[in-house]
Formats: structure tokens, sequence, C-alpha cells
């Protein structure tokens, strides 16, 4: 293990034991501060954000842009506050921390019984709202996590989101398409962060005006199995609750190929979750280049960067 493996697998171990000890004021006023710190430096994570988020509000001037990098950054460091003390937080805590709307959607989809997809970007705190669905409704789901480096490092998060209440499957390896597939014609529910693509079968959709790349995944489970495939955006507001709606479903196509039935659905994700990021860009923690026009060309079909979550 190298060094900076080490020091992120240390850094992320004290979080998760130190930083949920704190009473919630405290830990609300160190991310803050951390974030701030991390803005006024401006590192990489910084300046991509800022980037990302010329496309989002194309309107924006400099200080318009440097606002909203810094709102992001505290948005991004109150996700980590709040990851770091989910594991201590009562049911109750965790049922008044989240408030969606349009919840039928995904209640009579499971009433259904032919299993629900949620597809989410990375918006605002979905490890909440997956412990929010997990506790206040009561449905267990699967999800899938990419394999980080150090392994010690990934083994953390799978502890931490098993303990929420989730199954987790790694995104390597080729069994995890199987799996979440069989979830679904069991009647379950899958939740997939969905907004990036990690794998070179990335569908190119049309994204604020430029091409970006999103994973098949959501589009092809949901025509394999029959399940309702819905859209999800999140965001905070000033108040300790979060936010969120559950959107209509994505339906699919009747006619045209596999691939031109899976392009029209990915491109419908893209569509409502370009809606929500609109709406509360500050909330999306996209600190990794994301379109093609920013990705190295020998590196796009696998768009990777650190920081991952």
């Amino acid at each position: 293990m190298s060094a900076r493996d080490r020091l992120a697998d240390a850094l992320y171990g004290a979080g998760w034991s130190t930083v949920k000890k704190l009473p919630e004021p405290v830990a609300v006023r160190l991310g803050r501060t951390i974030a701030d710190a991390a803005w006024k430096q401006r590192g990489t994570g910084v300046r991509r954000l800022e980037s990302n988020y010329a496309r989002v509000v194309p309107q924006a001037g400099p200080e318009r842009l440097a606002a909203l990098s810094r709102a992001g950054m505290r948005s991004y460091l109150r996700y980590w506050m709040e990851s770091f003390r989910l594991p201590a937080w009562s049911t109750e805590r965790i049922a008044a921390g989240f408030v969606p709307k349009d919840l039928h959607h995904l209640t009579e989809g499971m009433d259904a019984g032919r299993g629900v997809i949620l597809a989410l970007p990375h918006l605002a705190n979905w490890d909440l709202a997956g412990a929010w669905v997990t506790t206040k409704l009561g449905i267990p789901f699967t999800t899938v996590a990419e394999r980080l480096k150090p392994e010690t490092l990934y083994d953390r998060f799978v502890a931490y989101r098993e303990g929420l209440g989730m199954e987790v499957l790694p995104h390597s390896g080729g069994s995890a398409f199987g799996t979440l597939a069989r979830r679904l014609r069991d009647g379950g529910l899958v939740c997939l962060v969905a907004d990036r693509d990690l794998s070179a079968s990335g569908v190119e959709v049309d994204f604020f005006g430029e091409t970006a790349r999103m994973p098949a995944g959501p589009a092809l489970l949901a025509q394999q199995t029959g399940a309702r495939l819905l859209p999800v955006t999140l965001w905070y507001d000033d108040s300790p609750v979060m936010r969120g709606r559950v959107h209509p479903p994505v339906e699919i196509p009747e006619s045209g190929t596999r691939a031109e039935r899976t392009s029209v659905m990915t491109q419908a994700l893209a569509d409502t979750f370009a809606t929500g990021i609109a709406e509360h860009p500050e909330d999306w923690h996209m600190l990794q280049r994301l379109w093609l026009k920013d990705l190295d060309p020998a590196k796009a079909p696998v768009a990777r960067e650190r920081g991952d979550r």
C-alpha cells in the first residue's frame, strides 16, 4: 500500500471513528471550516467543480462561479459530515432527516411486485436517502460500489453502507448485473448512482448542451426485468433536512433495438438529472471530469478519477 493510500484510509477511518462522536453543531461547523479552507486553496477538485458548474450555469460570470464553487464545497463537506455521523444517528433522526416528494412512484412500483430501480446523480446525500428508505419505509435494497484503492478503504465503505441496511455489490467483476437482475425479478429495490460512467459500456448523452457518457445499467436492467425505472433528485435547503423528489417512470420504448432503447432511456435520465442539477447546482458534487471534451481521448472509455463515492 502506498503512503497516499495509507493516508486516505487513515483519514476516512478517523472520520467514521471521530466525527460521529461530535455534537451535530460542532460537526456542521467543522465541515464548513474544512470546505472553506479547501475552496481557498483552489486545488484540482475545486477548479474542476467550478468548470463543471460553468456548463450548468452558462450565464454565470467569474464571481458567480466562485460563489457557486464555495457553496458546492460546503455542500460536499456537509455530505461527508453527515455520512461520517450516519452510523450513530437514531432511527428517529434518520426518519426526520429526509423529506421526499412524489414518493408514490416508488411505493406503487414496489406494490406492483415487478421491482424498482432508483437512479440518482451525485446530488446532496444519497446515503442518507438510502438509510431513510431502509429505516422509514422498511425496504431493503441493493446497490453497487466502485472498488476503491486501497482495498481497506473499499471495505470501510462496504461496511458503512451495509450498516445502513444496504446490500452492496462490487462494481467490477461482471457479476453485479446478474445479481441486480435477480433482485428485481424477485420484486426488490435497486438504487444506482448513474450520472457518471465508470465502464467502457456507457451511453453518450446530451448533457447541458455537450456530450457526456452515463451508465447503461439502469436502462438495461429495466428492459431485461420489466422493473420500474425512477429518476430521483436530491437537494439541501437551509435546514438540517434534506429534500428530494421521485420523478415519474422512464418508459421503455416500444420499438428499436436494445441499444436504441437504452440510448433513449439513458437520455431521459440525463434530462431529469439536468433539471434537478440546474435547480440546485451547488448540491451537485461532481469534482471529476464528466464531459467527453474534458477527457483525455485515451482515457475517455473509463472516466476514472480519485474522489468517487
